[in-house]
């Protein structure tokens, strides 16, 4: 007779049944889904306040850009304030016609430098790629051949054995054995060998061509010199005025000021706003004054580190004696600058880091 087990009993009576245990699943897989939503519903709160404060930033933005223009509307509509705004905005113009012209030309160089290390780096990879071939191809043949003495080796000493099968063999016999042994661990050793050799060519042969990592620390720093020695070239172009100060000043500007005089004073240095911009645009005897540009700045730049790529700023101010430093010409025509420490033709920002 079967005896009944009383725990065995309470624990049947206390456990839940198959749909308790299924109805509790489903309670617990809607506080998980509940969890989830309430932590979606939360991330989407977060991003509608953050919408809502760029939408009113953008608002501001808009409001404030209709007020310049409502404050240029009233400007232009009178010709007292008309005229210096014009001369405020040409101003600019001949700025960024300088720095576009500066640009193009820092453009030009970064390309011309790419295509030329580029080239260098392919015909290097290329020679270094042949020689590792050439050398795993010899050390293949070197191998291949050991392993085909060492095989013939084998093969005749095992049928040298296979010959000695009489009595007054016997020693002789022990004799080859130990020979085949030892040609045998060498047959083994030089298939290893021959193995890796062959795997050795065959990732020689499997590689592809290598990046192009860059242009050098050497490459930019001659392109960042020849940029300097540009941009001085079109500040001397505007020596003769000073339609560069002033195009600095208007830049540093948001709202056009009343300091540029009355219409006359306004129509003159229109006029000579023109001919700067003429001045800038030319390129008649560029490569002859650059050069000796350049040289005198790779002569006089220093570098704070070996991996800097923009020189001292302090090392490129012009000195005296220099091509730069040419007597001032005209009543109000200022000083040479420093490009590079005054930022002239927003020339950091284009600079090859």
């Amino acid at each position: 007779m079967k005896v009944i087990n009383p725990i065995s009993l309470a624990r049947q009576a206390l456990s839940p049944s198959a749909a308790e245990r299924e109805e509790e699943q489903r309670v617990l897989q809607l506080f998980r889904n509940r969890a989830e939503l309430k932590k979606a519903y939360t991330e989407l709160q977060d991003e509608i306040h953050r919408l809502k404060d760029r939408l009113k930033q953008q608002e501001g933005a808009t409001a404030r850009v209709h007020e310049l223009l409502a404050e240029l509307e009233a400007r232009l509509g009178v010709p007292e304030t008309a005229y210096p705004v014009l001369v405020f905005y040409q101003l600019r113009r001949l700025w960024n016609g300088g720095v576009e012209m500066l640009r193009g030309f820092a453009d030009d160089l970064e390309r011309q430098q790419v295509e030329r290390e580029r080239r260098m780096f392919v015909a290097e990879t290329n020679r270094q790629q042949f020689e590792r071939r050439q050398r795993c191809e010899a050390a293949l043949r070197e191998v291949e051949l050991e392993a085909a003495e060492a095989g013939q080796q084998h093969a005749r000493l095992e049928r040298e054995l296979r010959g000695l099968n009489r009595p007054w063999h016997h020693f002789r016999r022990r004799e080859v054995e130990e020979r085949l042994s030892a040609a045998s661990a060498l047959r083994v050793l030089t298939d290893s060998r021959l193995a890796e050799a062959r795997a050795a060519f065959e990732a020689v042969l499997a590689e592809g061509e290598a990046p192009f990592p860059g242009l050098s620390v050497e490459a930019r720093r001659s392109a960042n010199v020849s940029i300097l020695a540009y941009a001085e070239i079109l500040c001397q172009r505007l020596s003769r005025t000073p339609l560069l100060a002033l195009a600095r000043a208007a830049m540093l500007r948001r709202d056009p000021s009343d300091e540029y005089g009355g219409r006359a004073e306004c129509e003159a240095l229109m006029a000579e706003i023109a001919r700067g911009q003429a001045l800038l645009t030319q390129r008649v005897d560029v490569g002859a004054e650059l050069r000796a540009r350049t040289e005198r700045l790779q002569r006089t730049v220093r570098y704070r580190s070996e991996e800097d790529t923009i020189p001292d700023p302090e090392s490129a101010a012009p000195t005296a004696g220099d091509v730069l430093a040419r007597p001032a010409q005209g009543a109000r025509a200022p000083q040479p600058p420093n490009v590079l420490a005054d930022d002239v033709w927003d020339v950091y920002r284009i600079l090859l880091r």
